[in-house]
């Protein structure tokens, strides 16, 4: 990438042709806000990535915002990103789907650093940040939307601040341009603590960033970033914005319906050698692959887990399928856990749906200990929670009895779908399992592997190193 290079000057009207439509529209809303800075600074990629170019993001601008002292707004830094729309609508990126839908991805990033005493001109490395995310959607096509969080387990400057992770929100100012190819939103990226991350999972994105704008020195109204901010807002106000959180767990439960994980399961009903049955899943044999209709029984569990319904619904299994395509989908725009190798090795009628007496559940660290969350932010909440196995097909997917469309019932509690398994949960197990879970608050201090079982329930978890996953063999 070639940085710090002043951006175009806006091309007279009577050349429009010249100026890309798109790439215009997002300008003309930049200008609004800025009208003083017509010229602003920009990253730019010397390669497009439409000509094979690594960087999806054809420029950053990069705009000096005063703030607003009135509102306790300081100075700070404004990025705009140009590319996650259809900035050209000749199909070079994005495939033109009409103008009353999204343009490209439909958002646009954007982030607000605080500026610094004396300096004059912005930091670069938000450029860069926002190309990381920006090559995630490309790569995964995965959208965000407001109150998603990222988990990047790293200072975002790559510094020694406690600005670790990202939560996304709405742009407070920049508001959602109509293009002659479809509609754009900007999607602001706040840098956030661990713990704020943490707390985010736990209840949900947008409670947290509420709170972040309660707070002048945590984000304020603008929700801008801070990166030497030594403080998370718990240790700012340590009992009243715990006491907010822990109030928005219990009566609202957490929004957070899945991740991508390291995690297996074995069926203990029977020896596991007996490699003819769909349902024998270990770390040691290579697994079943979930059907295109498996995974989107998923994925949809998974995005429709976000909305807060009384009776949160697991789509039924179709077996409707044709060259493991999803016909009521676009094929370019895939969710987050549509994978081109989960078209079925064995053909999805096939594949029985079996009901199993024991199962042996594994997690690597990070996994289990969000394992409370589940129970006490989703189940308890009468809603469900997947893990999907980042190294395979296998997931794992714990249902309350209040979710509909489920294959495992009260009656038959584990059950499987080739190598998808679902466990349902009564409100008295999960009180149990909760208090006999109750160290993996302070999973970094534990020693591993750590096992944890239910014999009266046939049902055994184990919390086990990364490398017994990261190595198939063992």
């Amino acid at each position: 990438m070639e940085e710090l290079r002043p951006s175009g000057a806006p091309l007279p009207q009577a050349f429009p042709t010249l100026f890309p439509p798109g790439l215009h529209a997002i300008y003309s809303e930049c200008r609004r806000l800025y009208p003083e800075q017509a010229n602003p600074l920009q990253v730019t990629a010397i390669v497009k990535y439409w000509l094979g170019g690594p960087d999806p993001l054809d420029y950053v601008s990069m705009y000096r915002s005063l703030g607003n002292p009135a509102l306790d707004v300081p100075e700070h830094w404004h990025y705009v990103s140009f590319g996650l729309s259809d900035l050209y609508g000749d199909n070079r990126v994005h495939e033109y789907t009409g103008i009353d839908g999204p343009s490209g991805f439909g958002f646009e990033l954007t982030f607000r650093l605080k500026r610094e005493a004396g300096e004059s001109a912005p930091p670069t490395w938000p450029a860069e940040l926002m190309q990381g995310l920006a090559r995630y959607v490309f790569q995964s096509e995965n959208t965000f939307c407001s109150g998603d969080h990222v988990s990047w387990h790293s200072p975002l400057d790559n510094s020694e601040s406690r600005i670790q992770h990202m939560l996304l929100t709405e742009d407070p100012q920049l508001q959602p341009v109509k293009t002659p190819f479809g509609v754009v939103s900007f999607l602001q990226i706040v840098g956030v603590c661990t713990e704020e991350l943490h707390a985010a999972q736990q209840w949900n994105g947008q409670g947290i960033l509420e709170i972040l704008r309660t707070v002048p020195v945590a984000g304020g109204p603008w929700l801008i970033t801070d990166m030497r901010r030594g403080e998370t807002i718990f240790e700012i106000d340590p009992h009243l914005q715990q006491e907010r959180v822990d109030k928005g767990i219990e009566m609202e439960g957490s929004n957070l319906s899945g991740v991508s994980a390291k995690c297996a399961w074995d069926d203990l009903s029977r020896p596991p050698e007996d490699e003819d049955d769909s349902r024998s899943i270990c770390i040691g044999t290579q697994p079943r692959r979930l059907s295109g209709k498996d995974t989107e029984q998923i994925r949809e569990a998974l995005r429709r887990g976000l909305e807060i319904n009384s009776k949160p619904i697991l789509p039924p299994i179709s077996s409707q399928r044709q060259n493991g395509m999803n016909h009521d989908r676009v094929p370019s725009r895939k969710d987050s856990l549509e994978s081109e190798s989960s078209a079925a090795i064995i053909p999805h009628e096939l594949v029985r749906t079996r009901q199993l007496e024991s199962v042996h559940l594994k997690f690597n660290q990070e996994s289990g200990a969000l394992i409370p969350l589940c129970l006490k932010g989703r189940l308890l909440h009468g809603r469900h929670f997947t893990y999907k196995s980042i190294t395979g097909d296998t997931a794992i997917t714990f249902v309350s009895t209040g979710v509909e469309g489920a294959f495992a019932t009260e009656e038959h509690p584990y059950a499987a779908h080739g190598p998808w398994l679902q466990i349902l949960l009564t409100e008295e197990l999960v009180d149990k399992m909760l208090e006999d879970l109750e160290d993996l608050s302070s999973l970094e201090e534990m020693k591993l592997p750590k096992e944890y079982s239910w014999p009266e329930k046939k049902l055994k978890i184990s919390i086990l190193p990364n490398t017994v996953f990261d190595n198939p063999l063992n």
